[in-house]
């Protein structure tokens, strides 16, 4: 089994950084390192897109949450899938078109066009700060999880596995940029969907099916595990509810997802590509459902559910498979870190009009960001290590309240003015951190939902007031 869990990681490394080699050959403009030359066809675009979004919080946090509170797992799933498919629905068309037409490369480019010069700086240098400490601690726990998993199939070192896990992706997404991460995240994802849909069948059917999962957890005295609120009750159990389907907010305001927006092709790629991504979303959330509950029956006391993953391939399936499986869960932590060390850098070099500074050397500043960010990161993770799942979901909560309610009202066509931007950006940033280290609320209702209405209410009063000073001042 380990013999072989390196054999298929080795070659499946190697196969990334060819990638990477052969992206490099078509990196040779900002444009083509950020967004791909905007020539993203519908699967890449898809697929790329739900394997950065689907980080190691799902193979391996979802699952341990499943594991954990069982059945009510699924308004997580649920929150998740309503986020995908409302952002490929609604959002995606109108960005694609907004940052064809106006040749934007970023988010942060978005959120702050038609402001004056001077608050145009103001919103990216907020922006940029924001982004860079959110993906610090979101970049740290894909690199915990890489550590965890060469930690706990080829016995390395934690220390050891963190770092090399961690240059594996910065080598390929250093030299091929945009292109070299789409590809692989398409190979990722597809890795990740053949697992959520592998494992959990075979799990299912040695738990004895639902009817078995139910009778040994009803025997066990684990008759939460089988209830749809976690045995709250009451306002509890709406605020435990809401609190799950709510993670999907979030969604819309993730700068290294809207990337895919903007760089695809066409309104055809478009039109595929939305609903290869909500079957993508269903059938992996709900598999990591079924995989940790079934994985409580077979395996009712395992110290970490978050090494669930690991533990039900070891013991299901032949080594061969169990060796693509772990690279499979290797494939959704690289997806993510490798997408977010990308808009790092582009946050550093484009938004700051840092690269602008030296001319004929923008991918150079571009992947100097890059490695910097990737340091810090790794030294995160090494000297600070924290849940996946806690850390992930805090840095996703706090990027997509910050982000997300600007992104919802200006592609509605409501005019905000830069003064509104900034407050509601800050209020929503601050709101995310002092609600994760505040005492948790059922279903953490009050971190995932708080923050975003919050930044919402403050852009839609901003926008009334801008328009009736408009108003007046015409009139006069």
């Amino acid at each position: 089994m380990d013999l072989t869990i390196v054999i298929t990681l080795v070659a499946y490394k190697i196969l990334l950084l060819g990638i990477g080699f052969w992206a490099n050959k078509r990196t040779h403009t900002t444009g083509d390192f950020f967004l791909g030359g905007r020539q993203l066809g519908s699967v890449v675009a898809a697929v790329s897109y739900c394997a950065s979004s689907s980080s190691a919080w799902t193979l391996l946090g979802m699952s341990g949450v499943a594991y954990t509170i069982g059945i009510s797992s699924v308004w997580l799933a649920c929150g998740a899938i309503f986020g995908a498919s409302f952002a490929w629905l609604w959002v995606a068309p109108r960005l694609m078109r907004y940052s064809h037409r106006n040749n934007i490369l970023t988010l942060t480019e978005f959120l702050s066009e038609g402001s004056t010069i001077t608050q145009e700086t103001r919103i990216r240098v907020l922006a940029t700060c924001i982004i860079l400490f959110s993906f610090i601690f979101y970049i740290s726990a894909q690199f915990q999880g890489a550590g965890n998993t060469f930690e706990t199939t080829l016995n390395l070192g934690f220390k050891e596995s963190i770092i090399l896990g961690g240059l594996i992706i910065v080598i390929y997404t250093l030299l091929g940029g945009f292109w070299a991460v789409s590809l692989t995240d398409t190979i990722q994802g597809l890795m990740m969907l053949l697992a959520a849909i592998v494992l959990p069948i075979l799990a299912l059917l040695e738990a004895g099916g639902y009817q078995g999962i139910h009778n040994a957890l009803a025997s066990q005295q684990l008759d939460a595990l089988l209830t749809l609120s976690f045995s709250n009750t009451g306002l509890a159990a709406v605020g435990f509810i809401v609190g799950g389907l709510s993670v999907g907010f979030s969604t819309f305001g993730q700068p290294h997802l809207v990337s895919r927006f903007m760089a695809l092709k066409n309104e055809k790629a478009l039109a595929s590509a939305r609903w290869i991504a909500i079957a993508w979303f269903t059938i992996v959330f709900f598999g990591m459902c079924i995989l940790g509950l079934s994985v409580r029956v077979i395996l009712p006391e395992i110290g970490n559910p978050e090494t669930l993953f690991f533990q039900a391939a070891s013991i299901l399936l032949p080594p061969i498979i169990g060796g693509v499986m772990i690279a499979a869960v290797l494939s959704a932590i690289m997806s993510t870190a490798d997408s977010m060390l990308l808009v790092g850098a582009a946050s550093v070099a484009h938004d700051l009009r840092l690269a602008t500074r030296y001319p004929g050397k923008e991918l150079i500043v571009a992947r100097l960001a890059m490695v910097g960010l990737s340091i810090a990161a790794i030294l995160l993770a090494l000297n600070l290590p924290a849940s996946i799942f806690d850390r992930a979901l805090f840095a996703w909560v706090a990027i997509g309240s910050a982000f997300g309610p600007i992104l919802l009202v200006k592609l509605s066509g409501m005019k905000i003015p830069a003064n509104g931007i900034l407050l509601a950006m800050t209020c929503s940033f601050v709101l995310a951190i002092i609600f994760y280290y505040l005492p948790n609320t059922p279903g953490d209702i009050a971190e995932r939902t708080l923050p975003f209405f919050a930044g919402l209410i403050i852009l839609i009063l901003a926008s009334k007031r801008h328009s009736e000073f408009t108003i007046n001042t015409d009139c006069c």
